[in-house]
């Protein structure tokens, strides 16, 4: 299942419906870890690893891995291939993608990172907060019906991943 929000209170209760106690959980922008924390008490016999480039997520997240054993946060950007790497080796198996990277912007560049970790993993679920797909999805119509019953992309998840997308090397918060 793949599940598009926008109201971070949504966001936070499709997280209880869905995180079982021994999931393995991968959380792209976990910033402060309000969001790690609910996931982190949902799973408490898995592993999670939360991710942020945020010069604020370190010590927020320092604070919750002592209160959490199977919480590991990595600084690093999950625009990079080689985070995706790095996470990929550190598991077998993901259950949750979940995907929050500004709530609100960067529709293309979200779509982007979910396709290539989602296509990667193969979580069984993902959860995306984005307000600019979700009015995307919402604001489309079509006769064609493709439907993904798992956490990602069925239809062309064995497509293969790109190697680099030079669009990612691009994207810029100067403009």
């Amino acid at each position: 299942m793949i599940k598009i929000v926008y109201d971070i209170k949504i966001y936070r209760e499709v997280l209880k419906d869905i995180i079982k106690t021994d999931d393995v959980v991968v959380e792209l922008g976990c910033h402060v870890g309000k969001s790690t924390e609910i996931i982190a008490n949902l799973s408490p016999q898995g592993k999670i690893i939360s991710l942020d480039k945020s010069p604020e997520s370190l010590g927020a997240m320092e604070a919750l891995m002592e209160k959490h054993s199977q919480l590991e946060f990595m600084e690093g950007d999950v625009r990079l291939h080689e985070t995706l790497e790095d996470v990929a080796k550190k598991i077998e198996r993901c259950d949750i993608l979940s995907v929050d990277l500004g709530g609100g912007y960067h529709p293309d560049t979200t779509f982007k990172v979910f396709f290539i970790w989602s296509s990667t993993l193969k979580p069984r679920d993902t959860i995306i907060r984005n307000r600019g797909l979700l009015d995307f999805v919402q604001s489309s119509s079509t006769q064609e019906i493709m439907e993904s019953k798992r956490g990602w992309l069925e239809s062309s998840g064995d497509d293969g991943i790109p190697k680099r997308l030079k669009e990612l090397k691009m994207w810029s918060t100067r403009l």
